[in-house]
C-alpha cells in the first residue's frame, strides 16, 4: 500500500523539522489545537454519533470507550492545554561533567523521532498521542480502529489544521484513514520511517503487533491491578479505596481485578467491602475462605486470577500475610498497578520494595496510577515492559538522549 509508506515517508521528513523549532513553537501548537477542537465540537459529536450507531453489536464497555461524552471532550481539551503548558522535554541535561582535560560533556534529550500509534476504540488516544508526540518534538502516525474512523478523521484535520497555523509541518501529525487491516501490515514494514510503534489495546492486538515487525514496540499488556489490605488497614479506609479502584470506571486498564484480604482483617473489613461492592453492582467471586465471610459469592477458579476482567466482576482471596499477598502478585499480576492498604510504615516499605510493578500505591485508589495524576499531563498509555520507558508514558518518556562533547582541541593522547 504506496499510501501507507508515503505517510511514513513523510512523517519522517516533518520529524527532521520538527526537532529544529523550539519549544514555544510546539507549545503554541497545542494550544492552537485545543482552540481547533472547541471550534468543531459539533462535528466531533456528530461523527462519534455515527460511529458508535454503526458498531450496534459492539459490548457496553466497547461502547464506553468509543464513546465521546461532554466528560470525555473536556478531557481531550485539558490534555492538549495542560500538554502545552508543562516544561519543555526536549533540550534537557540529564547529566553532565567537566574532565581534566577541559572536555565538556553532557547527555541532553532529544526526540525519538517517529512514532507510530496502533489502537481501538478511545477517539482520546487521538488526540493524547498528538499532544505527547509534539510536546516531545516527535512526529505521530495515527492508526486508531475502524470503529472510530469517523470521530478520528474530525480530530486529526482540526489538530494538522492548527499545527500549520503555528508554523510546523503539516505533517507531524497523520492519520491512516483507512479501515484495511492491511494498513497495519504495511505500517508495521516501515522501520526505515519508524521509529517507535506503540499499540494500544487488548493483548491479541498487543501481542499481534509485537510479532509482526521489526520496529521496537513499547508494550502494555493485561492490567490485573491488586489491592491488598494489610491486617492494620483501616475498615472506612479500605471500603472506599477498593470501591473506588474498581468502580470508578471498571473498563480501564488500571481498574482493580482482584482484592487480597489479609486473615486477621478479613472478619473486620470483608463485609463493609463485600456490601459495599453489591450496592455497586459488582459480582465477587471468592477463594474458599472468602466464602466462609461471604456465602453468596461466587466460587473463584484458578482462571479467575490471572483475568482482566474490565467488567464488574471482582475476584477475592484471603492471605496469611504480606509475603503471601506478594508472592499471589508475582504469579498473577501483570506488572501494571498494585497497592496496599496499611497504617504501619513497615508493611509499606516491605510492599514498594517486594512489588515489581510499574506502579506500586499505598493508602491510594489504584485508578490514581495514570499520567495526569502523577503530573505527567497527557500520556500515550501505561507501559509494562522494562526498558525505556515503565508506567505513564509521557513527554519525558518519548524522548531518548545523545551525548554532545564540547572541547577545545583536545586530542586523544
Amino acid at each position: 500500500m504506496t499510501q501507507v509508506s508515503d505517510i511514513a515517508r513523510r512523517a519522517k521528513a516533518a520529524s527532521q523539522i520538527l526537532k529544529t523549532l523550539s519549544g514555544k513553537c510546539r507549545a503554541d501548537a497545542l494550544d492552537r489545537m485545543a482552540g481547533k477542537l472547541l471550534a468543531c465540537r459539533e462535528e466531533v459529536f456528530a461523527a462519534n454519533a455515527e460511529d458508535l450507531a454503526a458498531a450496534p453489536d459492539l459490548s457496553e464497555a466497547f461502547k464506553k470507550r468509543l464513546a465521546v461524552t461532554d466528560k470525555i471532550f473536556d478531557y481531550m481539551l485539558n490534555r492538549l492545554r495542560e500538554a502545552a503548558a508543562l516544561p519543555d522535554p526536549v533540550g534537557r541535561i540529564l547529566e553532565g561533567r567537566t574532565m581534566p582535560s577541559g572536555l565538556e560533556v553532557r547527555r541532553i534529550a532529544v526526540p525519538i523521532g517517529v512514532i507510530a500509534m496502533i489502537y481501538e476504540a478511545r477517539p482520546n488516544v487521538t488526540t493524547d498521542a498528538a499532544a505527547v508526540a509534539l510536546k516531545s518534538g516527535n512526529a505521530v502516525i495515527l492508526k486508531g480502529g475502524s470503529e472510530s474512523i469517523r470521530t478520528n478523521r474530525v480530530l486529526a484535520r482540526a489538530m494538522r489544521s492548527a499545527a500549520a497555523e503555528a508554523g510546523l509541518p503539516e505533517d507531524v501529525i497523520q492519520l491512516i484513514d483507512s479501515t484495511d487491516h492491511a494498513a497495519v501490515s504495511e505500517l508495521l514494514k516501515q522501520e526505515k520511517s519508524i521509529d517507535l510503534v506503540i499499540p494500544r489495546g487488548g493483548k491479541s492486538l498487543i501481542r499481534a503487533i509485537a510479532e509482526g515487525t521489526r520496529i521496537p514496540v513499547l508494550k502494555h499488556y493485561d492490567g490485573i491491578c491488586h489491592q491488598y489490605i494489610a491486617r492494620d488497614a483501616p475498615t472506612e479506609m479500605a471500603v472506599k479505596l477498593v470501591v473506588n479502584s474498581k468502580c470508578q470506571r471498571v473498563e480501564v486498564c488500571n481498574a482493580l481485578e482482584t482484592l487480597l484480604v489479609d486473615a486477621e482483617a478479613a472478619a473486620r473489613v470483608l463485609p463493609a467491602v463485600a456490601e459495599a461492592l453489591t450496592q455497586k453492582g459488582v459480582e465477587l467471586r471468592g477463594c474458599g475462605e472468602t466464602k466462609k465471610f461471604l456465602p453468596g459469592c461466587v466460587p473463584a477458579t484458578e482462571e479467575d486470577w490471572d483475568t482482566e476482567y474490565l467488567a464488574p466482576i471482582l475476584s477475592v482471596r484471603i492471605v496469611r500475610g504480606i509475603d503471601e499477598a506478594m508472592a499471589h502478585i508475582a504469579q498473577h499480576g501483570s506488572g501494571h498497578t498494585d497497592g496496599i492498604i496499611t497504617n504501619s510504615l513497615d508493611l509499606a516499605e516491605r510492599f514498594i520494595a517486594g512489588v515489581d510493578s510499574a506502579s506500586v500505591l499505598v493508602n491510594a485508589s489504584t485508578r490514581l496510577s495514570g499520567g495526569g495524576d502523577y503530573g505527567m499531563g497527557a500520556v500515550v498509555g501505561i507501559s509494562t515492559d522494562r526498558l525505556h520507558a515503565r508506567g505513564p508514558v509521557g513527554p519525558a518518556e518519548l524522548c531518548t538522549y545523545k551525548w554532545v562533547a564540547i572541547g577545545s582541541g583536545q586530542l586523544r593522547a
